[in-house]
């Protein structure tokens, strides 16, 4: 497929803006996953594609995290490996079988999301004791990574939510690991989904350049702002996915309210 110069430049801004939001609460692929699909390009691919420029912006925003000490990836290698295996799986998966099924389920777990942060106290800037063990723990960061590797867009929310609310984590140090996560998966999601000859490199390569940059940007944010920056993009990101889950025409849910189906 080949992209115009002016098309090539959108879809960098796009990626620019979706790292940036990525670093600081996830939730970017709701901006850079429909940009590839408004300019034609194929459900697959275009989840491959984000696949890719997504590895950089969140490979730097974890870069940027290690240095400042918000990391612990040794305490943490089980569930991070846990969101590449089921990355793996998801990335196999969405190949063989529409990514509506599981797109059907996600407004309620994203509304849940919102839900959370909106009504539970003030996020703590430190470390409390967790709720659940590790093997516990990875077992939910590897079915997120199994949606992340079949779908995408959220993930990193989910991922925070469940380090902050079962692992203990501080809200900064949550968002430090979830990037960790989202990397794992997203590369064992890219690694799978070139296997299968999706990804068009041009795009996602362009879009890199505009991943990594806004990465940057966005964790430097939550580094100095911290709960009081993260928390509501949290839950403006988890509302906004919601809403443009329910009013995509393809998502199963939209049909199930308004009694209609999208266009086939």
């Amino acid at each position: 497929m080949i992209l115009t110069p002016e098309t090539l430049a959108m879809l960098m801004a796009a990626a620019l803006m979706a790292g940036c939001i990525d670093a600081m609460a996830g939730g970017g692929g709701l901006i850079s996953l429909p940009a590839l699909m408004a300019v034609g390009i194929p459900p697959v691919a275009a989840v491959a594609t984000n696949k890719l420029q997504s590895c950089f912006g969140t490979f730097g925003a974890c870069v940027a995290y290690a240095r400042k000490g918000h990391m612990n990836l040794r305490a943490y290698r089980w569930p991070i490996a846990a969101a590449f295996a089921g990355s793996v799986g998801g990335a196999w998966l969405v190949q063989r079988v529409s990514p509506s099924i599981l797109a059907g389920l996600m407004p309620a777990l994203l509304i849940g999301i919102a839900a959370y942060f909106t009504f539970s106290p003030r996020a703590s800037e430190f470390d409390r004791r967790q709720r659940v063990g590790i093997v516990i723990l990875s077992l939910l960061i590897g079915t997120i990574g199994f949606y992340d590797g079949f779908f995408g867009p959220g993930a990193g929310a989910f991922y925070t939510t469940i380090l902050l609310a079962l692992g203990g984590l501080s809200l900064l140090r949550a968002t430090a690991h979830a990037k960790a996560a989202n990397f794992a998966s997203n590369i064992a999601g890219l690694l799978t989904m070139i296997h299968g000859g999706h990804v068009l490199w041009v795009a996602g390569l362009v879009m890199a350049v505009g991943s990594i940059t806004g990465g940057q940007i966005g964790s430097h944010l939550a580094m100095r702002f911290g709960s009081k920056l993260i928390k509501p993009i949290l839950i403006i990101m988890s509302l906004a996915l919601t809403a443009k889950m329910l009013i995509d025409p393809h998502n199963p849910i939209h049909a199930y309210l308004f009694g209609v189906t999208g266009p086939r």
